[in-house]
């Protein structure tokens, strides 16, 4: 077996993947170290909506990094599925933000100046969605805030990368680092690895990786909780949205109500406790919700960094080793923006300098609030 790389990518979630995925497009010779299956951690948690219009209180270059990862997919549907075979259920129907007062209207102003958004009274989200609640006064619709399957996308990344030369092993844990003279000693539960130049994607679980390589940053796990539910009788065909809550619908009609926060909590299994305000928070915008069957629940943990944006580019002190961890709640937006700026950097082609700054490794943070 090959243990001599090109590039290792270290995690093999979205973005790992969405990392090796284009760099074998480039034909460099990648491998992917998951140490358990690929796709099964925090991206198997997730609900997959791409609300890049969603983040539009961010800054100018978060916003813009996002956006242009939004449209990626909706080719990259396209181009996976040709290569792969894997449907990445990329549902279409667009996002609502939901306003219950006349503030929370107000507060939308800012999003509804974009061309994308418009504004739906009461009478006119109801004729969307004939069950919405009558608490609601109306709503932001934003059309191009769709929604993915994640784990379908991680797949169609790893197995579309496998077509294209990539390696990906799993059940292959990473315990150490070893710099030479003229490449990197990847130590892990499968043996030993040797690579070039190294791209560490592995979420919350990159602290051990960042004390090795003589950083101090620190990601802080957030747990987040789902429960997805099912009715033969409600068909859903837009996501809702309110103050981190959501309802999601897939194309085989369940829907995903979500999302808890808690901050610091690297327990993954859901709590009653959370599970019960979600279904609460569902209500209030549908309250249909009470009578569906509950299909499973689940929790999985962000990566959060300081200032809540991702990082992403190369260490301070060795251009041969990059990042791509961090992306809080976004991780399945930003994949493909996120591959594509990786492979960029590793190439040496000419970047966006306003991305690199906004994710660079070495910047200052400003430290923000869950």
């Amino acid at each position: 077996m090959n243990k001599r790389f090109d590039v290792v990518v270290i995690g093999g979630g979205i973005i790992g993947c969405s990392v090796a995925y284009y760099l074998a497009k480039e034909n460099i010779h990648v491998a992917v170290l998951e140490g358990q299956q690929v796709g099964q951690k925090t991206t198997k948690a997730a609900a997959g909506m791409l609300g890049a219009h969603s983040e539009w209180d961010q800054s100018e270059s978060f916003f813009t990094f996002a956006r242009s990862s939004q449209l990626t997919y909706f080719h990259l549907q396209e181009e996976l599925k040709e290569l792969s075979g894997i449907d990445i259920e990329l549902k279409k129907g667009g996002i609502f933000k939901l306003a219950y007062t006349d503030l929370e209207k107000k507060q939308l102003t800012p999003l509804l100046t974009q061309t994308s958004a418009l504004w739906y009274n009461h009478a006119e989200l109801k004729k969307q969605i004939p069950g919405i609640h009558p608490n609601i006064i109306g709503a932001a619709y934003i059309e191009d805030d769709v929604n993915v399957l994640p784990v379908s996308v991680c797949n169609a990344f790893s197995k579309s990368a496998q077509i294209l030369g990539a390696s990906i092993f799993e059940y292959t844990h990473v315990f150490g680092i070893q710099k030479t003279d003229t490449h990197y000693l990847i130590k892990t539960t499968n043996g030993e690895f040797e690579a070039k130049k190294i791209v560490v994607a592995s979420g919350v679980w990159s602290n051990a990786l960042f004390e090795q390589l003589g950083l101090n940053h620190e990601i802080i796990p957030v747990k987040g909780e789902c429960i997805s539910v099912k009715s033969e009788k409600v068909a859903l065909k837009h996501t809702l949205f309110h103050e981190q809550n959501y309802i999601v619908p897939r194309n085989d009609g369940r829907l995903v109500i979500g999302a808890t926060m808690v901050d610091n909590d690297w327990d993954e299994n859901p709590s009653l406790g959370g599970i019960e305000s979600l279904i609460q928070n569902a209500k209030k915008m549908l309250p249909e919700i009470e009578d569906m069957k509950i299909d499973s629940f689940w929790a999985g943990l962000r990566p959060r960094t300081l200032d809540h944006n991702p990082l992403i580019g190369m260490h301070p002190e060795d251009e041969e080793i990059f990042f791509a961890t961090g992306h809080f709640r976004n991780g399945i937006l930003l994949a493909p923006a996120t591959g594509k700026l990786i492979r960029d950097l590793i190439l040496k082609r000419e970047v966006d300098h306003n991305w690199v700054e906004a994710f660079k490794i070495s910047r200052k943070f400003n430290v923000c609030e869950v």
